[in-house]
């Protein structure tokens, strides 16, 4: 299995590679001197008073780009294995900042037949063999069992020690000759490595196979795939572990085996098993791989487990049973006269004078800017916040792009807000709805203040020359004046005007707006400027999505006269007030029989362990959640004796994300108004309108 040439001449090459001199000069483009140099310089660099990779980096780089002109796979893969022998961590750690893994050809053995992490392992250096796994390194294919490394070890020692005694007998021989400092050399280099392959066997020899692994957790993760995760051996005596084996059977004898997975990419100690059988139980254990052999395995906690989901449980009813169809039909026959519009507008288009077209694009360019409002008067009114890290895009004369709605706005001027705040899911269809509310048209005062809204939007866009408004902040803007202002935020990625605009720092238009007058009564532009970090902060939070992983979520409502607002947190609007059972997003089929055997009237409080529970861990972790939540909260424990868990479904949200909801007792879920409120938490929560809330989830998971 190895390179049949003969082992004493490739020794011989290998230490001309490695000697200090060069009697002559190789007919390659590169020399392994080079690769010398490379690892000198990093090491004298890292000598000196440089502590950090970054400046090393930089103080190496014109040995870099010298390198790189010529053979530099050659040379880093020769300057990683002489870092690697000297057991240079810092020197490693900074040839794999500055190449990349196919420059260092970290997984080719060189004419030893090693690659750079067997020499790692068997010199026990831990952390160069760690650095080396984190970063994809490879065991030598070279060595397919335990034995064919004790003798290819045994080979190499033999050798260099022959090459030693050789070369010290033509020292003694040849005397004070011309070549005799050359040789002084190779003797010296010779003897090191002599010890160095001394080391390395001693290193074998001494080592064990590894324990078994630690912490094996199994894991229920859909209704065809178990997840296992664990942790390396304790034992900290034997070899660098390099992979593991996760194997399973719906035997407990594990005979015969299902499947079985190797892993050697050790990022991740976790291994997902998929293609299984729902409802079969399977049994589930893993094992860990050094150089001398595989360690007994580790059975899993749970010993075995199921694929299942709670949607698989017998009897259970789905709740939007002919929904989705339903919606699907509406859906088909809104895209229907979507698409008949599009046709028709596309031949409009086309038909359209060229000149005129340009005509208004010219008159767009230069008068766009008279048409925003600069200062508000009683009525309701739409602004846009485009905005850059920290720079807004104003009009010329230093104004927010605001257009007026209505010179009034009436009593159900909410409904008509929550109603306008879904057109930041379909901006580019502006025009489409303004024309089919038009066919529509009647006295209706809502439909009216929609056309206007409608119309405002459009004319937003027409100025701005961009359709994508943003997302409409979740609450208007009111002053004593009788001003409304709608506010929708976009952040762009680049400080690009859409139209004829300038970009201002928002502290350097705040104070401008505050030196040109300080009313006591301000105005909604006023509060507008004065709260503009709070309306950015916001619209940031609100587009964060939470990691994958099982929530339980609390949900609290309170009523007006004109809408319902959820409690959520300030810090993450776009959710429910929530803390993280556990990584694992599925609920189980078993896990959840339980859920649903806690009745209505059992408190929460009352949930405890009992010795027939068959989830005790979800049960532990459920528990854990509740106390947690209810401290976040501010609620006390004995408090919450009547609080319940949902039992109707799982509200999976996407993206691996999953909620089981807390509520308080039945008359308490939703608080209407004048009714005291039992449950009112510390600061850092807001109360959301619903419509706002949905559009969140909408926009986050799906």
């Amino acid at each position: 299995c190895f390179p049949s040439r003969n082992p004493w001449l490739r020794m011989t090459q290998q230490m001309h590679n490695l000697s200090l001199l060069q009697s002559k000069k190789h007919s390659m483009p590169s020399s392994p001197s080079a690769a010398k140099r490379l690892y000198r310089n990093l090491s004298e660099k890292l000598k000196g008073s440089h502590s950090s990779f970054d400046e090393a980096y930089f103080r190496a780089r014109s040995d870099r780009l010298s390198l790189r002109k010529a053979s530099v796979n050659f040379q880093c893969n020769e300057a990683m294995f002489e870092a690697v022998e000297q057991q240079d961590l810092d020197a490693v750690q900074i040839l794999l900042y500055q190449y990349t893994l196919e420059e260092l050809d970290l997984n080719t053995p060189n004419s030893e037949g090693l690659t750079p992490l067997d020499i790692a392992i068997l010199t026990n250096n831990v952390p160069i063999a760690r650095t080396l796994l984190h970063v994809g390194a490879k065991e030598s294919p070279h060595f397919v069992t335990v034995e064919s490394r004790s003798v290819h070890l045994s080979t190499l020692v033999q050798e260099a020690q022959q090459r030693v005694t050789e070369l010290s007998a033509q020292a003694v021989s040849d005397g004070l000759g011309t070549d005799s400092a050359q040789r002084e050399k190779q003797l010296k280099g010779w003897e090191w490595r002599a010890r160095l392959y001394q080391r390395m066997k001693a290193g074998y020899e001494h080592a064990r196979a590894p324990e078994a692994p630690t912490n094996v957790c199994l894991m229920v993760t859909s209704s065809t795939s178990l997840t296992v995760t664990f942790q390396e051996p304790l034992s900290v005596n034997s070899a660098v572990v390099t992979k593991y084996k996760v194997e399973w059977s719906s035997s407990e004898d594990f005979s015969p085996l299902a499947g079985e997975i190797i892993m050697d990419n050790l990022h991740s100690l976790r291994c997902s098993i998929t293609g299984l059988r729902t409802g079969q139980r399977y049994y589930v254990r893993v094992s860990a791989y050094n150089m001398r052999g595989w360690g007994p395995p580790c059975k899993s906690t749970p010993e075995y487990a199921s694929p299942s989901n709670w949607k698989d449980c017998s009897g259970r009813k789905p709740r939007h049973r002919g929904h989705t169809e339903a919606l699907e039909r509406l859906l088909q026959q809104v895209r229907a006269a979507h698409q008949h519009y599009n046709c028709r507008e596309s031949s409009k288009l086309q038909n359209a004078g060229r000149k005129q077209s340009v005509s208004r694009s010219l008159k767009h360019l230069f008068h766009s800017s008279n048409k925003f409002v600069k200062t508000l008067k009683r009525g309701l009114y739409l602004s846009v916040i485009l905005f850059y890290k920290d720079n807004l895009l104003v009009t010329n004369e230093d104004q927010i792009p605001i257009v007026e709605i209505d010179d009034s706005h009436s009593s159900s001027v909410m409904q008509d807000f929550l109603w306008f705040t879904k057109l930041s899911c379909m901006w580019d269809d502006i025009r489409w709805l303004r024309q089919n509310m038009a066919v529509s048209l009647s006295s209706s005062t809502a439909l009216q203040a929609r056309q206007k809204m409608l119309s405002a939007a459009a004319q937003l866009q027409n100025l701005l020359g961009t359709h994508n408004l943003g997302r409409v902040f979740y609450e208007p803007i009111k002053d004593r004046h009788g001003n409304m202002l709608i506010v929708t935020v976009r952040e762009v990625e680049s400080l690009y005007s859409f139209f004829n605009g300038k970009w201002m720092q928002v502290s350097k238009l705040q104070s401008q707006r505050k030196s040109l007058s300080t009313p006591e009564e301000p105005t909604a532009l006023d509060i507008l400027l004065i709260t503009i970090q709070d309306i950015l902060s916001y619209h940031k939070r609100s587009q964060q999505r939470l990691p994958p992983g099982l929530y339980l979520g609390y949900l609290k409502l309170c009523s007006s006269v004109d809408q319902i607002k959820v409690l959520v947190l300030q810090k993450l609007p776009s959710v429910l007030c929530h803390v993280k059972i556990r990584d694992n997003s599925n609920v189980s089929k078993d896990e959840w029989e339980w859920i649903q055997t806690l009745s209505g009237s059992e408190s929460v409080e009352s949930m405890d362990h009992t010795s027939d529970c068959p989830t005790q861990l979800f049960l532990y972790e459920l528990q854990t959640a509740v106390k947690a939540l209810l401290k976040q909260i501010n609620l006390p424990l004995h408090q919450a004796k009547h609080f319940r868990l949902y039992t109707q479904e799982v509200l999976e949200l996407g993206h691996n994300v999953s909620f089981l909801l807390l509520l308080p007792a039945s008359d308490d879920v939703c608080t209407a108004p004048g009714q005291n409120n039992p449950y009112t938490p510390h600061s850092g929560f807001l109360n959301l309108p619903l419509q706002m809330f949905e559009l969140g989830i909408v926009a986050c998971f799906t």
